[in-house]
């Protein structure tokens, strides 16, 4: 199930899920860290393929959620590795207590994997925070909702056109409209933005939608133009 995406960067599609009856895919990405461990971002659901993928990759060591939504499949990871850390986003640890967690994100990565990964929250959102990052071996960035381009062709009927109006569908991409809204200090997210865009990415990799291999920082720039 798991595909290289870049150097030391490969992800796998799991199912599509609903959200408030939207039809949404899934997508994880694993990066194999210098030391040889794996760092999990955004798991999907866990089957016997992806298993054996993961496990003969090395030990994982690291479980990331990006952004408080994710996390469907956060307690499934933790039980079959246990001896791996899960790491919170803001917010997230609160709305799920019954989940145990062993840090929450910041602005900084932690130095587990701070020389192979670097991290910014997108602060100033009353609704919700994402924590987006940027794998330097292969200059990806990784970023959840905050950027999605979903295909034309999954995006039929008043769903679909939905999604179109909020610019949701094709290669520009952009954020949510609601969620757009609830960034009420959008100076806190336009810093965020800045950083984003001076990682200089070079190939993107986004859980709802189309990937890219080139052009990263520019597709980040347009999609988030209205931060």
């Amino acid at each position: 199930m798991l595909e290289e995406f870049g150097p030391s960067l490969y992800l796998a599609d799991g199912p599509i899920v609903s959200f408030y009856g939207f039809p949404y895919p899934t997508r994880m990405a694993v990066v194999q860290l210098a030391d040889g461990s794996l760092w999990i971002w955004s798991p999907i659901a866990l089957t016997e393929d992806l298993v054996s993928d993961v496990e003969s990759m090395g030990p994982v060591r690291y479980i990331v959620a990006p952004n408080k939504i994710h996390h469907l499949f956060l307690q499934d990871w933790a039980d079959h590795w246990p001896e791996a850390r899960l790491y919170a986003p803001p917010g997230l640890a609160r709305r799920k207590p019954d989940i145990s967690f062993d840090a929450e994100l910041g602005d900084e990565p932690d130095p587990a994997w701070a020389t192979d990964i670097g991290q910014v929250i997108f602060h100033g959102s009353f609704a919700m925070e994402e924590v987006v990052f940027i794998h330097w071996p292969s200059r990806t960035a990784i970023i959840c909702d905050l950027v999605q381009r979903h295909l034309e062709s999954n995006m039929g009927g008043w769903k679909g056109m939905l999604m179109r109006l909020d610019s949701l569908v094709g290669r520009k991409g952009s954020t949510p409209r609601e969620w757009r809204a609830s960034f009420i200090q959008r100076n806190l997210a336009r810093t965020a933005r800045e950083t984003v865009i001076g990682w200089n990415a070079e190939r993107l990799l986004i859980a709802h939608g189309e990937c890219s291999q080139t052009g990263a920082t520019k597709i980040i720039k347009a999609a988030l133009s209205w931060i």
